[in-house]
């Protein structure tokens, strides 16, 4: 039995020595690469900055320039560390990774399924030029102005100035109203006038005051008046006209500055805008029920 401990004592010394003994020869091998690999990670940095700067130059969006710097740092990375395990002589290592790669990756993307499909539609979306940073978009139940688009989500601000963050595959998958790719937008306003109201006088009135309040409105013709229909309390119309702007907060301003100049102009010439009224006709012989019919007899009897 110490026989058998003495050899397996020796031959641990003598796996250590080939170690050491291998790690000095090496050792000139181990210093090169650690310099190989810090002078990677620097280049990396000042590779992906210059290349940011000629991308700067180019037509693409911020989002698609800051993923191809990203990739090329990363391309600049993965080549200096086959650089360091060839200087190493670990060329058999090297073939040992590659091989395992194939069922790691294999893995880790059924497992990322979600993710990798956030990261492909947000390169996706950083192709499309109709939604690039600073456009105000309605997507998803959400509506806001475009801050930032990545590999994981889409990031809008709101009008409460709170941040949206949209999933990139909901983006694609979804309809994207973008209020920034015209230089107008619609203003869209639905009211009602009483039935005693003169409806082409109304009319010309509603015309007029949008013309003289909205310098964007230059003709008779950008404005769209329509009467929709006989309402329960009301004729009801539906108005448009356009304004000079690509966003949706401006929109509403306008809409609500139309309101308020649309009830001044009604009150001035006595219009009436009714709110839901119910009106109840009897007839001529009608006799509304007195107190005392109302009056339960059991009450009465009592009473007495």
């Amino acid at each position: 039995m110490n026989n058998q401990l003495i050899k397996a004592w020796n031959k641990m010394i003598s796996k250590l020595e080939s170690w050491m003994d291998a790690i000095v020869v090496n050792l000139p091998n181990i210093l090169i690469a650690i310099i190989v690999f810090v002078v990677v990670i620097i280049a990396s940095k000042y590779i992906s900055k210059l290349a940011r700067k000629i991308l700067d130059r180019s037509r693409l969006q911020r989002s698609m320039k800051n993923l191809i710097a990203k990739i090329i740092s990363i391309i600049v990375i993965v080549l200096g560390l086959f650089l360091i395990l060839g200087i190493l002589n670990l060329d058999k290592a090297l073939n040992t990774i590659l091989a395992g790669a194939g069922v790691a990756g294999l893995a880790v993307g059924l497992a990322l399924q979600g993710a990798l499909a956030n990261t492909y539609s947000g390169i996706i979306l950083s192709y499309i030029k109709n939604l690039k940073f600073g456009d105000w978009i309605e997507t998803n139940n959400y509506e806001g102005k475009v801050v930032d688009i990545d590999l994981r989500a889409v990031t809008i601000k709101q009008v409460d100035n709170n941040l949206v963050y949209i999933p990139n595959k909901l983006v694609v998958d979804n309809p994207i109203k973008n209020y920034s790719t015209t230089t107008q937008s619609r203003v869209i306003l639905k009211c009602g006038v009483g039935y005693e109201s003169d409806l082409r006088m109304v009319k010309q009135l509603t015309i007029d005051t949008v013309m003289s309040n909205f310098k964007a409105v230059e003709n008779k013709e950008d404005v769209l008046f329509l009467w929709r229909e006989f309402g329960d309390s009301s004729i009801n119309y539906e108005l448009r006209f356009w304004i000079k702007s690509t966003s949706a907060l401006e929109v509403a301003k306008a809409k609500s500055e139309t309101m308020m100049l649309m009830k001044e102009a009604y009150d001035q010439n006595n219009i009436n805008i009714p709110f839901p009224i119910r009106t109840l006709n009897f007839p001529d012989n009608f006799k509304f029920p007195s107190e005392n019919q109302n009056t339960n007899p059991s009450d009465t009897k009592s009473k007495k």
